[in-house]
């Protein structure tokens, strides 16, 4: 990995970084906090929304303090492949800027689509390589990162300690934003949906045993909540699994970084008890 440039905020060095990526076949971009210390430290991954880069986080989210203070890293990636040669739609909730953390296998978007396994395969081996890690990480993120925090966790239980995340797609196989998606990224197969569907996973057993505890954040003044994020099938999902999932509705929070900001230290506590259990 390349670095691009290098900060110090509170004490630790936070890095923006590029590297030639074998699971996307494109140059991918992120960003890494890293304490004061020798560590080695824990790895907090957060996974970004439709149309943000790794920059949304690293600017706007204010989690560095948090961090430092508990000696965890973060890693904040880009949310899709891009550059010349990668497939593109004019709309801001697919193509580029919208990755959904799938791999996809349809036409024009399997060649390079591939965040599934850029974040769970190769992400994480470039992350413990290059820094000095417990080689162990949660997983956590906002809307589409949220849902792609969520279900990766479901889906690849052992690689994370603990996942949480900021209003979330809770059930793309029932809303635009995923239904537009997964049409394009998967094909018209719903079995194949339902794969990458958190509020579905939870309900058929995937978090069973697995975590202690999820965290969900959703702002009550979110202009997305009923249409797009739909947090009450989370909830009843993990009521009919009998897993336990803490919703916190905050009243007058919205949809933007600002709501982030405003909790994230809580995240990252929930995350760094359990990262050092």
């Amino acid at each position: 990995m390349e670095t691009v440039k290098t900060h110090v905020v509170h004490g630790g060095s936070l890095r923006y970084l590029k590297h030639d990526s074998a699971a996307t076949g494109t140059p991918m971009t992120l960003s890494v906090f890293v304490p004061a210390g020798e560590g080695p430290f824990p790895v907090l991954i957060w996974l970004s929304g439709l149309t943000c880069t790794e920059d949304n986080f690293t600017t706007k989210a204010g989690a560095y303090k948090a961090a430092a203070e508990h000696g965890v890293i973060i890693v904040a990636p880009d949310t899709s492949p891009r550059g010349e040669g990668v497939a593109d739609d004019p709309a801001y909730d697919l193509g580029q800027g919208a990755g959904f953390y799938v791999d996809a296998t349809q036409a024009p978007w399997a060649p390079h689509f591939r965040m599934e396994s850029y974040v769970t395969d190769e992400l994480i081996g470039l992350i413990d390589a290059a820094f000095p890690t417990t080689k162990t990480r949660s997983i956590f993120g906002h809307s589409m990162g949220g849902h792609g925090a969520l279900t990766l966790a479901l889906r690849h239980p052992e690689l994370f300690r603990s996942v949480s995340a900021f209003a979330p797609i809770s059930s793309p196989t029932r809303c635009p934003w995923g239904e537009k998606a997964f049409t394009a990224y998967l094909g018209d197969d719903r079995a194949e949906w339902a794969k990458h569907d958190a509020a579905l996973l939870i309900e058929s057993g995937a978090a069973a045993g697995r975590f202690d505890d999820i965290l969900v954040d959703q702002g009550e003044a979110d202009p997305f909540l009923t249409e797009q994020l739909k947090p009450e099938l989370l909830v009843a999902a993990a009521q009919a699994a009998g897993q336990r999932l803490t919703l916190r509705m905050q009243p007058g929070y919205d949809h933007s970084y600002f709501f982030m900001a405003s909790f994230v230290d809580d995240h990252v506590a929930f995350h760094a008890t359990r990262l050092k259990a």
